[in-house]
C-alpha cells in the first residue's frame, strides 16, 4: 500500500516509521527543508520538501498514485486543505486527518474530503470510558465524515441482548456487529453467536441507527 503523510512532526514521523516497518511504501511531505534533511537519514522513507497545501507540490510528489493520504500537521487549517486537495484533486481513496483542537472536530467531514478524523483527546476519553463503563454505549471512532461510528457496549447483566443470538437481534439496517470480545478472546460474530453479560460488543453504525442499537444492547 502506498501512503502519503503530510507533516513530519512527531506524529507524522512516528506514523511513517510504523508503516514503513510493516512493509508499506511511505511518502512524507514536509515544507521545512531543514527538517527533511535531518530526518532523511534516520527514517528510510521517501521524502519530499514541499508545501502539501499546494496542488502543484502534491502533483509533483505523486499524490495521484497513493492509496491513503494522512494529513498529520499540527495545524487544523492545513490538515483540512490537504484533505480536500487529496480527495477532490487527486481522488485518493482514503483520507485520514489529524484533529489538533477538539473544537474543530465538526469541520472534519466529507465536505472537506475527510474519511476518518482522529482527535487524540476524544480518543483518550473514549478509551477511558470503554475501560470503566459497563452497560453504556461508548463511541470509539468516527468514520466517513462523521456519519458512521464504531461504538462499543460491554453488556450488563440486564442487557436486553444477553442470551440472544445475533441472528435474532432486530438490528437496524445501518448497523453491523463487527466483533465480540469475550474474556479477552476475540469472537468472530456469526448469526448463531449468542451474546452473554460481560461481552464487549463492537458495532459499526450510522448516527441515525445509533439510538436503536443502544436500546437493543443497553436498554432504555
Amino acid at each position: 500500500m502506498k501512503v502519503a503523510i503530510a507533516g513530519a512532526g512527531s506524529v507524522g514521523t512516528a506514523i511513517a516509521k510504523d508503516l514503513f516497518a510493516k512493509g508499506h511504501d511511505v511518502l512524507v511531505i514536509e515544507k521545512d527543508p531543514d527538517l527533511v534533511d535531518r530526518l532523511r537519514e534516520s527514517v528510510e522513507v521517501t521524502w519530499v520538501a514541499a508545501d502539501a497545501c499546494e496542488v502543484s507540490s502534491l502533483d509533483a510528489a505523486g499524490m495521484a498514485q497513493v492509496d491513503v493520504a494522512v494529513a498529520a500537521t499540527g495545524d487544523d487549517e492545513d490538515n483540512l486543505v490537504i484533505s480536500l486537495l487529496a480527495k477532490q484533486e487527486f481522488a485518493v481513496p482514503r483520507v485520514v486527518a489529524r484533529v489538533n483542537h477538539p473544537d474543530n472536530q465538526w469541520l472534519f467531514n466529507e465536505s472537506w474530503g475527510v474519511d476518518i478524523s482522529v482527535s487524540t483527546p476524544q480518543l483518550l476519553t473514549a478509551l477511558v470510558e470503554e475501560a470503566v463503563s459497563v452497560g453504556s454505549l461508548v463511541r470509539l471512532l468516527q468514520f466517513e465524515g462523521g456519519n458512521a461510528h464504531l461504538v462499543e457496549v460491554t453488556l450488563a447483566e440486564g442487557s436486553p441482548a444477553a442470551g440472544s443470538s445475533l441472528a435474532d437481534l432486530p438490528l437496524p439496517r445501518d448497523a453491523t456487529v463487527v466483533a465480540v470480545v469475550r474474556e479477552d478472546r476475540l469472537v468472530v460474530p456469526r448469526g448463531d453467536t449468542v451474546l452473554s453479560p460481560g461481552d464487549e460488543v463492537m458495532v459499526l453504525v450510522t448516527g441515525e441507527a445509533e439510538r436503536a442499537v443502544q436500546q437493543l444492547l443497553v436498554g432504555a
